[in-house]
């Protein structure tokens, strides 16, 4: 079994069995996606459960379809828990929801005007903005503001324990694998 990734030319001539380097060519790119979620360049949940997509494809097998369908649910029940919890918890803070789109909006711009601290620096500064432009009152607006911040963390939170159980779902599906 060379696998997928094992029909790259070289790639062959310096392992035998293509399958290890390929995971960890793979284990490289879901850590990325970690990363991704931390640091929201990329839409890191998506490249995690991709990866295992790409091992499922490379394995085959009813046990490798099997790990990815978890992995794929894992993913859904992910982001509706992303997408409930955080906004319930800003809305009985009093944030508006169109403040955390504005917010994310502004976090956009900031990352192509300053590079790294932009998109965080802008998210808050955008979050502020609109909602002191909403209460006209500068420390209800800042309130809002780590309302805000703490949402966003919490769905960052969200997303690495989704991730976190793909990783594990992944990891037990490699290892029933390979027996």
């Amino acid at each position: 079994m060379t696998g997928l990734l094992g029909h790259l030319p070289g790639l062959t001539a310096a392992v035998p069995d293509a399958t290890p380097a390929s995971l960890w060519v793979l284990v490289l790119i879901f850590a990325v996606g970690v990363l991704g979620i931390v640091f929201p360049v990329l839409p890191g949940l998506l490249i995690c459960l991709g990866t295992v997509l790409v091992w499922a494809l490379d394995v085959g097998g009813t046990r490798a379809w099997v790990t990815f369908g978890l992995a794929a649910l894992i993913y859904a029940v992910g982001l509706v828990l992303q997408l409930t919890i955080p906004g319930r918890k800003m809305k009985a803070e009093g944030v508006g929801g169109w403040t955390i789109v504005l917010g994310l909006l502004a976090a956009v711009v900031g990352f192509f005007v300053v590079p790294i601290v932009g998109a965080p620096l802008f998210f808050v500064l955008g979050v502020f903005l609109v909602e002191y432009s909403r209460y006209r009152e500068r420390d209800r607006a800042w309130a809002a503001t780590q309302a805000a911040i703490r949402g966003v963390l919490r769905s960052i939170g969200v997303e690495l324990a989704a991730a976190m159980a793909i990783a594990t779902t992944w990891t037990v599906g490699i290892l029933s694998h390979s027996v």
